[in-house]
């Protein structure tokens, strides 16, 4: 048994000398749901957290849709000191930057939604060296008048989550 630990300590201490890192990532806040009415604008709320200080310069954010039934998604939206909106495709003229790097927020705005903007929309957020960590999804149904009944239920949603004023009509 002595000899195991002889081997062991060794190795165990390899692991907390300086030169070994942490590897630390990106926390995402974003709705899972969302609904809104056919022709209005919908917010796409993306919060995030670094555990490396913010710049304007280092920071990326890159949205992405899959629709509804689909495999495969397409890049729609991306930024990198400045918004890139789409220049061609559906999203053309209707995906706007509506987020400030600085607070944390990395949101776009759907301006007139279509019933083809249905389906799952992805937004990951780089801030090197915090590169790795999870992607937000937000599932969006476009509908042609929202009731009381989807109202409840996307809001219940948001509560039991604690994302606080996600739900933007």
């Amino acid at each position: 048994m002595s000899r195991v630990w002889m081997y062991l300590f060794p190795a165990l201490g390899a692991l907390v000398l300086p030169g070994v890192h942490h590897v630390e990532g990106m926390e995402l806040l974003t709705s899972s749901e969302l609904e809104a009415v056919n022709g209005t604008d919908v917010r796409l709320k993306c919060i995030f957290k670094s555990t490396h200080p913010l710049s304007e310069e280092k920071v990326s954010v890159s949205w992405s849709f899959r629709p509804l039934g689909k495999m495969t998604g397409e890049l729609i939206f991306h930024y990198q000191k400045s918004a890139f909106p789409p220049e061609i495709g559906m999203f053309k003229g209707h995906a706007v930057w509506s987020g400030d790097i600085m607070k944390g927020d990395a949101s776009i705005t759907l301006q007139n939604v279509q019933f083809r903007f249905n389906g799952t929309y992805s937004c990951q957020v780089k801030n090197p060296p915090d590169i790795q960590g999870f992607i937000g999804e937000i599932s969006l149904r476009v509908v042609e008048k929202v009731t009381t009944q989807s109202m409840k239920a996307v809001t219940g949603k948001i509560n039991k989550t604690r994302y606080q004023d996600s739900f933007i009509l």
